[in-house]
């Protein structure tokens, strides 16, 4: 939660929790073959997300009429839950 202090300064906290995400990095991070075939399998779609399903998140938080949220936190993860 933002205190009334920050919020007057127009000091906004808001988090994304994203769940599995494919990038390069899953390539040459040393994930097996195995792993990069069920990497985000456990999501309720079944899938990893995209990048680009999550940017507009981003950009959103980002803009200047999302001035009133803040202390929210995202949860981008395909449906399952962040542990």
């Amino acid at each position: 939660m933002v205190g009334p202090r920050a919020g007057k300064k127009g000091i906004r906290v808001n988090g994304v929790a994203p769940g599995p995400v494919w990038t390069p990095l899953q390539v040459s991070g040393g994930a097996t073959q195995e792993k990069l075939q069920t990497f985000g399998g456990m999501s309720a779609l079944g899938r990893p997300g995209q990048p680009a399903e999550l940017a507009s998140i981003y950009v959103q938080l980002a803009a200047n009429d999302a001035s009133f949220t803040t202390g929210g936190i995202y949860g981008a993860n395909g449906g399952g839950t962040v542990a």
